[in-house]
């Protein structure tokens, strides 16, 4: 793929952002010079294994950074793990994952090739499937592979030796997982291999491994994995994920649920918000930005006119539900960020600065639905009218101007 006529170093921002590995950038900036010089792009290896039917945002945390990097003129390599998938990655497993069949894995296949097209621009990426490569090989192949490592290597890696303290069982197909990642990178030649960080060890192995047949080694780039609604690792499984091909509402709906603390994460990894814009939101009413990410959120899956219409059913369901037909619509023309006191005053919702810091204390101050309860809250301009509400019975529909 002919790659657009950016700076290296504007190439390089994007494989940067989000990163937490990045092994080894300077081999990164040779190797993009050198392809850019050509007026080609480099392969970006992601492997996907079909152990469920479904995708959520967590696996689009590495989808958006292959997007971004697709529109530079890079070659995104898709490869389905329809055959790591039957021996199961060891990843983030303290007990041994059970295995899958082949028709099991076919099954999920179809939907997960389906659902990366959510995110990725499918006209545009190589799909691939290691079944090609490993169905191939004779028990003589699989032998020569093991060979390419030790037990001594293979024990290093962290999980294994937590299983082994915790006297938890390793099966010896779980060993071969590595194994496998690692040869697809060699079947596909790929310039830089993506991954969580929990892939770091098998992206490695893919390293040597192209070193070992005397090919360029693929540059490693890990992101970090978001944890689910209920702060833990998001999976189908718990609960806990949001879907990629859930419908708007239920994705806004449950946005609207996580943890406040878990934002600054989700709007850095999941959107492409400016990082100004990403400051203002979290610095202002976190019901205000939690409304903006699940809007983004809802047009990553189902498009901007989807995300609307999810934010307006949201807030008729548990904005409105009390509010009269005539709240007034108000401009507040003065500076922002404004202290909650003073907008109150303006806004004519109450009789003086005083009144207003007594209500707030006692919580009788709502804004779009979510109790305010600090005096001393700053508001941040708004991006779309909040609905204010002092008490039961004052109401105020607040833009700014």
């Amino acid at each position: 793929m002919k790659a657009h006529a950016a700076s290296v170093a504007e190439h390089l921002a994007a494989f940067r952002r989000g990163a937490v590995d990045l092994i080894d950038e300077r081999e990164l900036e040779e190797r993009l010079a050198a392809a850019l010089a050509r007026g080609r792009g480099l392969r970006l290896k992601f492997g996907m294994d079909p152990s469920s039917p479904d995708l959520h945002v967590g696996h689009a945390v590495q989808l958006l950074k292959l997007r971004d990097l697709q529109d530079l003129g890079h070659t995104v390599i898709l490869l389905v793990g329809t055959a790591t998938a039957m021996v199961g990655d060891p990843s983030g497993r303290n007990k041994l994952r059970p295995q899958l069949s082949r028709a099991e894995v076919e099954t999920n296949m179809r939907t997960y090739v389906e659902q990366a097209g959510i995110v990725l621009d499918m006209r545009r990426v190589e799909l691939r499937y290691n079944s090609e490569w490993f169905d191939r090989m004779s028990f003589a192949d699989v032998l020569r592979l093991t060979g390419r490592m030790t037990v001594a290597q293979m024990m290093q890696r962290e999980l294994f030796q937590k299983r082994v303290r915790e006297n938890e069982a390793i099966g010896i197909h779980e060993f071969l997982y590595p194994l496998m990642q690692g040869w697809d990178s060699v079947e596909l030649e790929a310039d830089v291999e993506f991954g969580g960080t929990d892939q770091l060890f098998n992206l490695l192995v893919g390293r040597d491994f192209q070193e070992q047949v005397g090919k360029p080694r693929q540059i490693v780039v890990t992101g970090p994995l978001i944890d689910g609604l209920d702060g833990r690792k998001m999976s189908k499984s718990y609960g806990n994920a949001i879907g990629l091909t859930d419908e708007p509402a239920d994705v806004f709906g449950k946005t609207m649920s996580l943890p406040d603390e878990a934002m600054p994460a989700w709007f850095r990894l999941l959107t492409r918000l400016p990082d100004s814009e990403i400051e203002a939101l979290l610095v202002g009413h976190p019901r205000a930005a939690k409304a903006r990410l699940a809007e983004e959120l809802c047009a990553l899956v189902a498009g901007r006119e989807a995300a609307a219409a999810a934010c307006a059913a949201f807030d008729r369901q548990f904005v409105h539900k009390e509010v009269p037909e005539d709240v007034p619509a108000v401009v507040y023309g003065g500076a922002w960020p404004v202290p909650l006191s003073v907008l109150l005053r303006e806004l004519g919702l109450v009789a003086s600065g005083a009144e207003a810091r007594r209500l707030i204390e006692q919580g009788g101050v709502k804004l779009d639905g979510a109790l305010e309860q600090d005096p001393n809250a700053r508001i941040e301009r708004p991006a779309r009218p909040v609905l204010v509400q002092v008490g039961k019975r004052r109401f105020a529909r607040l833009s700014a101007d």
